[in-house]
């Protein structure tokens, strides 16, 4: 089962919840650790996103540690659950509910599993290729397909050929961290083999004039992704060394 959930915060808001629903409606959930009905219902909606297989993805958001959030979807009260698609509110509901009626909320969002789907969701199961280069046969531009594919091929060291099938598709956080993985492959990066912050380090002075450098750099804070705290730390030297 894939279940794709995470917990947001007004620095990742926008390219975890409004530049992912395009690719799959998110739902989100705003709730705090002092609110009771919270706690109920959340495990719920994880449970019937959950049942989704990766067709709904659910971002959970701490509106006392993530006042942007709450303020920009006008939050009156928790908790409170909204639906997005493309970017755009498609559904919500406020205040604790059954699971029946969570259960139809999901439903209206959660499209129907293509064959294409089923044989991605084969390839990622099982590991193997095959599956998904069927899925690419009948839909090309599977975003699924490509990155589970673009994952193995980085795996094997075909980074050039991950690459080249990540650039058939709109970028993603998830392709473009795929696609940073892959240049570091590419020129022997062993991000495992010795600790991020020591590359990092040895970069920072040669930012400005080399552009190799630079982009190592830039990929290397996308491997540690957008809540390490080291790619804020990491993001403002980059700034003052460039600027």
């Amino acid at each position: 089962m894939v279940v794709q959930m995470i917990d947001v915060t007004d620095a990742t808001f926008e390219a975890e919840v409004l530049q992912r629903s395009a690719e799959v409606p998110v739902v989100v959930d705003l709730w705090a650790p002092w609110c009771g009905p919270c706690q109920t219902l959340g495990p719920i909606i994880e449970r019937v996103v959950a049942a989704t297989d990766g067709a709904v993805a659910l971002a959970k958001v701490n509106v006392d540690e993530n006042p942007a959030i709450s303020g920009s979807f006008q939050v009156q009260s928790i908790p409170a659950v909204f639906a997005l698609k493309d970017a755009k509110v498609v559904d919500r509901f406020i205040g604790a509910q059954p699971e029946a009626v969570v259960e139809e909320f999901v439903a209206r969002l959660a499209p129907q599993p293509s064959e294409a789907d089923r044989l991605v969701a084969e390839g990622v199961s099982s590991g193997t290729e095959e599956p998904l280069r069927k899925a690419l046969e009948l839909q090309p531009d599977h975003g699924g397909a490509i990155a589970a594919l673009a994952s193995m091929m980085i795996g094997r060291g075909e980074s050039d050929e991950a690459i080249a099938l990540l650039g058939r598709i709109p970028e993603t956080p998830e392709t473009r961290r795929l696609a940073a993985e892959a240049r570091l492959v590419s020129q022997r990066v062993d991000v495992d083999a010795v600790r991020v912050e020591q590359l990092l380090d040895g970069l920072l002075d040669r930012v400005r004039e080399d552009p190799a450098a630079r982009q190592e750099f830039v990929d290397l804070l996308e491997t540690l992704g957008p809540d390490d705290s080291r790619t804020t730390e990491y993001r403002k030297a980059l700034a003052a060394r460039l600027f």
